[in-house]
């Protein structure tokens, strides 16, 4: 599977300081992508991500849906001028 071009070879899950899922892209190369986006004033409910879709990270959201690595959004929260989809990780 890639990612702009880039193929990525493995995801790792982690969680931010204030317990909220994190999501990263690696390549070959190394980091790729943070798939992610921490919420700070928004609890997430455990197995639940936001994905940074916007900017850099443009179709981020259809790689991982499509790749069944989350689900379809759930909800949409709103951090500053962006609208973030809250999917489950699957």
């Amino acid at each position: 599977m890639h990612f702009h071009g880039i193929r990525v070879t493995n995801f790792e899950f982690r969680n931010y300081p204030n317990g909220n899922q994190g999501l990263q892209l690696w390549s070959d190369m190394g980091p790729l992508a943070t798939a992610s986006v921490n919420p700070y004033d928004v609890k997430l409910a455990e197995g639940e991500i936001a994905i940074k879709d916007y900017s850099e990270n443009e179709g981020m959201l259809d790689f991982l849906v499509s790749n069944h690595i989350v689900s379809e959004p759930i909800r949409t929260i709103q951090i500053g001028w962006a609208e973030v989809p809250i999917c489950r990780v699957l």
